[in-house]
């Protein structure tokens, strides 16, 4: 009998599972491979109701909270994820942010305490995939950052995981989106991204189609209608959604089994063990 097929993320902040994740997420639920979010955070460094941010008049870190937790409910629904484990823990904010130095932050918890927690749940779960974000937590959140240290932490201390992943983003597809919203008008005056964001081409082992999901992205990302980040990816004409959502890219850290140089399937080697 095979063993059952679980894929884990672990992700920062209740929104983070759709842009990198959600695809596969919807994709491999629909397959029937087990599905399990680790959500470490609550998201309170969030935008509070009309954008206000933290530190400013109104905002609210215990309703910011509570809201971005019912988001996260109605995004897992609509991608179809079976498990969500929330670790609770406080949101640190971007680089730089007052909250960095909140002593309950998860940026400032001990790495060994989260990761016996994350470990904890790779002993439940037992899952062959895990995926979470590269040592500069993809665009250095020390969220995310964090979330690394204890994937990395708790993997090895369970040597459970059979293969690693980190989310990615192509540059070269940044580029060619951005030129094709320029082709059109649609491109912003500024596009907030740093001229050396995204995962160099050559390093991107694997790449998953996930255009039949497509909808279900802009659905869970409509879910998290509270916050600013995924607003103008949604303003995008219709063509240049379906060329930033339809693949989800990833940079194999580690494998057990013998898998292809570059992957269409995060599963690759594990399907017949």
């Amino acid at each position: 009998m095979h063993r059952e097929l679980t894929l884990m993320a672990v992700h920062a902040h209740p929104d983070d599972e759709v842009l990198g994740t959600g695809g596969v997420f919807a994709g491999y639920a629909e397959e029937g491979v087990r599905t399990v979010l680790v959500t470490c955070t609550n998201g309170e460094q969030g935008d509070g109701p009309g954008g206000v941010k933290p530190g400013e008049a109104g905002h609210d870190e215990a309703a910011v909270s509570a809201r971005r937790l019912e988001e996260l409910n109605e995004s897992v629904a609509h991608l179809g994820i079976a498990h969500v484990e929330l670790l609770g823990y406080r949101d640190s904010g971007m680089d730089g942010w007052e909250g960095n130095q909140a002593r309950d932050a998860f940026a400032n918890v001990p790495v060994e305490e989260a990761a016996a927690r994350l470990a904890a749940l790779m002993e439940r779960y037992r899952p062959q995939v895990v995926v979470t974000y590269d040592e500069n937590g993809g665009y250095g959140h020390p969220d995310h950052i964090q979330a690394h240290r204890i994937t990395m932490a708790a993997a090895e201390a369970t040597g459970i995981p059979d293969k690693i992943y980190y989310t990615a983003v192509p540059r070269e597809r940044i580029a060619e989106l951005f030129a094709y919203l320029r082709s059109i008008g649609a491109a912003p005056d500024d596009q907030g991204l740093p001229p050396d964001f995204g995962t160099p081409q050559e390093q991107i082992t694997t790449v998953v189609d996930v255009t039949a999901h497509v909808e279900r992205k802009r659905k869970a990302l409509r879910a998290h209608a509270s916050q600013g980040d995924s607003i103008f990816l949604l303003r995008m004409p219709e063509e240049a959604q379906q060329r930033a959502l339809s693949h989800e890219s990833f940079v194999r850290r580690s494998s057990r089994v013998a898998a292809a140089d570059h992957e269409d399937d995060l599963f690759d080697g594990l399907r017949e063990m």
